[in-house]
């Protein structure tokens, strides 16, 4: 896919996404989440990918969904020309919410960061409301810099929260804080959004893509990519679990897994010394069946028998 909204760059194992409408604050639209969404499935393929930061072209992070369409911006029989059929259109309870093609864009893209085998981090380099700020709750840290602004403005336009965060958002900073700024749909400084729980540090602004490299790079360079990736899968999906003996199982099921596999991907200087000098380098015989070739097979191929499985069981005892 030929990308017209964000840029997509790759240096050093860290991939840079950036959303790239800086004459319209990078406001979101349909192809923008199309774009983005191919990215997150662009960067998983991709053993060279080890962190990924998303950011904003200009002075400004993402100012929300474009609202160039009017009062249509939101209305999707409006936009499209289809209207619904059948029962579903008689019964809005027969429509089957989970299809796709009826769900909103920004929850099908938080779903899809939510999902992503590689760390995530935003860099939020200036005013994020809407989808702007929601899109980044499914982010694993979120760093900004001073001139940040953010907004759940949803209930002053008339709408309610969307991107699935009602889930994400509680979870991130409590029901309490998360209630007042959506019932206010305000504006607030940085500052706020720090004391709030919402985001890790404050920089300036000529030094916030440095540290969110600095992090990136600490990901990249002293861990292996499949521990990552199974760390932040059981880290998010665990949040759904109503016991901590879910998420001992899960522990169980993955540490058993990584133990069998021998040393995997890299690691920094002060572990290896402490590795002995006959431990494998590639995947033992006795765990191909979850990690196939070995260390040259593809991190997303790498996860596909054992991890899959232990993401279902992750799913299963967070319903």
């Amino acid at each position: 896919m030929a990308y017209q909204t964000i840029l997509y760059d790759v240096a050093d194992n860290i991939l840079t996404i950036t959303l790239n409408r800086p004459e319209k604050l990078n406001a979101f639209t349909r192809e923008m989440m199309l774009e983005m969404i191919d990215a997150f499935d662009k960067a998983d393929a991709d053993d060279n990918v080890r962190a990924i930061i998303v950011t904003g072209s200009g002075r400004g992070f993402c100012a929300g969904a474009d609202l160039s369409a009017g009062g249509s911006t939101f209305d999707r029989t409006a936009q499209t020309g289809e209207a619904l059929s059948g029962p579903a259109a008689k019964r809005e309870a027969d429509i089957d919410w989970s299809d796709e093609s009826i769900r909103d864009g920004g929850g099908l893209l938080t779903l899809r960061i939510f999902k992503s085998l590689k760390p995530v981090i935003a860099a939020v380099n200036g005013p994020a409301v809407g989808v702007g700020v929601t899109m980044q709750l499914a982010m694993d840290v979120r760093l900004a810099s001073e001139q940040a602004r953010f907004g759940f403005v949803f209930a002053r336009r008339g709408l309610v929260p969307e991107a699935a965060s009602s889930w994400f958002l509680t979870r991130a900073v409590g029901i309490s804080q998360a209630l007042e700024w959506t019932l206010t749909g305000r504006v607030f400084p940085a500052q706020e959004a720090l004391e709030g729980g919402l985001i890790k540090k404050i920089y300036k602004q000529d030094e916030l893509i440095p540290a969110a490299r600095a992090l990136a790079r600490e990901i990249a360079d002293n861990t292996a990519p499949v521990s990552v990736a199974m760390t932040r899968q059981m880290l998010w999906r665990m949040l759904g679990a109503d016991d901590p003996m879910e998420a001992h199982k899960i522990d169980s099921h993955a540490i058993r897994s990584r133990g069998a596999s021998g040393t995997q991907g890299k690691a920094s200087p002060h572990f290896w010394k402490s590795v002995p000098r006959n431990s494998p380098a590639k995947c033992p015989p006795t765990c191909r069946h979850f990690s196939p070739g070995g260390r040259s097979a593809s991190i997303a191929r790498r996860l596909s028998s054992t991890y899959r499985r232990l993401i279902a069981t992750c799913e299963a005892a967070a319903l």
